[in-house]
C-alpha cells in the first residue's frame, strides 16, 4: 500500500499544529510585550531611563519576539514546500525539531548569549501564564518534536543524502536557483581551495578573484538596469552572500560594500552622482568603502566628531575613523562627517563620495592629509581592517551627497535594513560552512572502531546545526521578501540579523567541539570559521544594540 496517503496526513498535522503553535506564541508576546511596556513607561510615555534599567526584561522581549517569528517562519515554510510538493522527510523533521525546539525555550528559557537567559519571569509571565497558552498543540510539539529519535534519523537522513547541503532552503524561483547553482559552483573553484591560506598569511583576497566576482555580476546585483546593475531583488542579494560566505566570508563581504555604497547613491545621490558613480561601482571599476565608525563613538553615532569644513570647491575633513574594511584597496569613500558643529546629535551629519587613490601594504594612503594603520584581527581577514586619520583631506564639495548638508544619519539610516539582511545571509553561511567541516570530519574521523557521527552527542550536534541554520535561513530571506515588495523590514532585518549571528556561533564553536583538538590547530579549516563566526554578533549592529533597536519597535508599538 502506498505510503503518500500517510506522508500527507502527518505533513498536514504538521501544519496544523504548526499553525496553534504559533497563534499561542503571539499570545505570549502579546502578554510579555505588555508586562515590559509598563515596566518601562513613565508619565504615559516609554522612558529611556527605564529601557535602560530595564535591559533584560527589554532585550530579552527582542529575542522573545525573535522566536516567535522563527516559529511563524518555520510553519509558513512548511505550508509553502509542501503546496509546492517538495515537503520531503528532512524538512518535516527540521520543522518538528526547531518548533519543538525553540518553543521548549519560550516556555524554559532563551539564551541571549553564553552567560545570559532571559525567563519567562524576567518578563513578567507566571508560569501559570506559559501553561494556560502553552496546553494542546504547543505540548505536543515539545513532546513530540526534539527529541533523540528525531535527532539521530535526521542526522543520518543528512549524512547519507551528501548534497552541497541545499536543503532546508527557501524555494526559489529558476533564476535565484541558477544564481546560487553559479556562486557554488565559484566558491568550489575559486575560493574554498586559496580560502585557509589566504586567512593564515593575512592576505589579500586576490585582484583576479574581485575581477571575477565583478564578471558575475556581484557588485551590480541589486542595481537597476539603467544604472548597469542586474535588477534584482535583495533575495538574490541574499542568494550571493550566503553561497560566497560558506566559501569565505571575506569573498562573501566584498559586495556588502558596494551595496552600501550603491544604497546610499541610489537613494540619495544627485542625478549626477548616480550617473556618475553606480555604473563604476556595477561593473567593478570602482571599489568603494564605509567609513563611519570612530573609536570612541561605536554604534553611538550621534557622538561623530570628524569634521568636514567647506572651503571654497571642497570639504577639509578632520578626525579619525576605525574599523574601516577593505579602505587601502577602495578607491571611493562612503564618509559620515560633521558639517555643522553646532547642530547635536545627528543633525549636523553629512555624507560624502570621497574619492581616493589606491594603496599598497608598503604606502597604504598616498593622499594628502590621511593617514592609518592596519587593526590586526582574528578573524574576517582577506580585505584587513584599518584606523585612519584625516587631516585636511580634500573632499570635492560636489562630492556632498544629495548636495545638502545635515542629511548624512537621515541617509544611512536607509541603508540599514538591507545591510542587516545581508549580515544575517552571511551568517548563514559561515554556518553552513562550519556544518559542511563538521559533518565532514565526523563522518572520516574514526574513534573506537567507528566514525564520530555515530556517537549520539556528536550526530546530534550536526542534527541541531541543520535545523537552526534553516531556521536562520528562513527567517533571513523573509526580510529579504519583505525589502523587495517594499514594506518596513527594519524588525524583520534586525532579527534575522541577531538570530543568525547566534546561529553561526553555535555552528562553528559545535564544529570545532567534533575535531577535538584538532580544531584547535590553525592548520585546520574550522579554526578560521571560528574566528570569522564571532565578528558576526558585534558588526552592523552589536547584538546587545541589535536587541534594543528590536525591543524599542515593539514597546513602541511598531512605529
Amino acid at each position: 500500500m502506498s505510503t503518500a496517503p500517510a506522508a500527507e496526513a502527518r505533513t498536514a498535522n504538521l501544519i496544523d499544529l504548526a499553525q496553534s503553535a504559533v497563534a499561542a506564541a503571539e499570545a505570549i508576546l502579546a502578554e510579555a510585550t505588555a508586562k515590559v511596556r509598563a515596566l518601562v513607561t513613565e508619565n504615559g510615555r516609554i522612558s529611556n531611563a527605564a529601557l535602560e534599567r530595564e535591559q533584560r526584561a527589554t532585550h530579552g522581549l527582542a529575542w522573545l519576539a525573535t522566536y516567535v517569528e522563527s516559529v511563524r517562519q518555520l510553519g509558513s515554510y512548511a505550508e509553502r514546500l509542501s503546496a509546492e510538493g517538495k515537503f520531503g522527510e528532512i524538512e518535516d523533521l527540521i520543522v518538528r525539531i526547531g518548533l519543538g525546539e525553540y518553543l521548549a525555550q519560550i516556555a524554559g528559557g532563551i539564551a541571549m548569549s553564553q552567560g545570559e537567559t532571559v525567563r519567562p519571569t524576567d518578563l513578567g509571565l507566571s508560569p501559570a501564564d506559559i501553561a494556560r497558552r502553552f496546553a494542546g498543540a504547543v505540548d505536543t510539539l515539545i513532546a513530540e518534536g526534539n527529541t533523540s529519535a528525531n535527532r539521530a534519523r535526521l542526522a543520518a537522513l543528512v549524512e547519507a543524502r551528501e548534497t552541497s547541503g541545499h536543503f532546508g532552503e527557501p524555494a526559489l524561483d529558476p533564476t535565484l536557483e541558477a544564481i546560487r547553482d553559479e556562486m557554488r559552483k565559484f566558491a568550489l573553484a575559486e575560493v574554498i581551495p586559496h580560502a585557509h591560506e589566504w586567512h593564515l598569511q593575512n592576505a589579500y583576497i586576490p585582484l583576479d578573484v574581485i575581477a571575477k566576482l565583478s564578471e558575475l555580476g556581484v557588485f551590480g546585483l541589486t542595481l537597476p538596469e539603467s544604472y548597469g546593475g542586474m535588477g534584482l531583488g535583495k533575495e538574490s542579494m541574499c542568494v550571493v552572500s550566503e553561497e560566497l560566505s560558506r566559501g569565505y566570508i571575506g569573498v562573501g563581504s566584498l559586495g556588502t560594500r558596494s551595496e552600501i555604497a550603491c544604497e546610499l547613491i541610489l537613494a540619495g545621490g544627485t542625478d549626477a552622482q548616480k550617473d556618475k558613480w553606480l555604473p563604476k561601482i556595477a561593473s567593478g571599476e570602482v571599489l568603494p568603502t564605509a567609513v563611519f565608525t570612530e573609536p570612541n563613538t561605536g554604534s553611538d553615532l550621534a557622538s561623530l566628531k570628524t569634521r568636514a569644513q567647506r572651503d571654497g570647491d571642497v570639504y577639509k575633513v578632520y578626525g579619525n575613523k576605525t574599523w574601516i574594511t577593505h579602505p587601502v584597496r577602495a578607491d571611493v569613500m562612503t564618509l559620515l562627517a560633521r558639517t555643522n558643529p553646532d547642530e547635536p546629535g545627528y543633525k549636523g551629519l553629512s555624507m560624502f563620495i570621497a574619492e581616493k587613490p589606491r594603496g599598497t601594504d608598503e604606502d597604504p594612503f598616498p593622499a594628502p592629509g590621511m593617514s592609518g594603520g592596519e587593526i590586526e584581527v582574528l578573524g574576517y581577514r582577506g580585505m584587513k581592517e584599518y584606523e585612519i586619520g584625516f587631516d585636511g583631506f580634500e573632499v570635492k564639495a560636489e562630492n556632498l551627497l544629495g548636495g545638502v548638508e545635515g542629511q548624512g544619519f537621515k541617509q544611512l539610516m536607509q541603508t540599514f535594513e538591507a545591510a542587516r539582511i545581508q549580515t544575517a545571509a552571511r551568517a548563514v553561511g559561515v554556518a553552513q560552512a562550519a556544518m559542511d567541516l563538521g559533518l565532514r570530519y565526523a563522518q572520516e574521523r574514526i574513534q573506537f572502531g567507528k566514525p564520530l557521527i555515530s556517537f549520539p552527542r556528536v550526530s546530534d550536534k550536526i542534527a541541531m546545526m541543520a535545523v537552526e541554520i534553516m531556521i536562520a535561513r528562513q527567517l533571513t530571506y523573509f526580510a529579504a521578501r519583505q525589502k523587495d515588495h517594499d514594506r518596513r523590514c527594519d524588525l524583520e532585518a534586525g532579527m534575522a540579523k541577531l538570530l543568525g549571528a547566534r546561529v553561526a556561533w553555535a555552528a562553528a564553536d559545535n564544529a570545532l567541539q567534533i575535531h577535538g583538538g584538532n580544531g584547535f590547530a590553525l592548520e585546520y579549516p574550522v579554526s578560521r570559521v571560528l574566528c570569522d563566526a564571532r565578528i558576526l554578533n558585534i558588526f552592523e549592529g552589536a547584538a546587545e544594540i541589535q536587541a534594543q533597536v528590536i525591543a524599542r519597535r515593539l514597546l513602541d508599538g511598531g512605529n
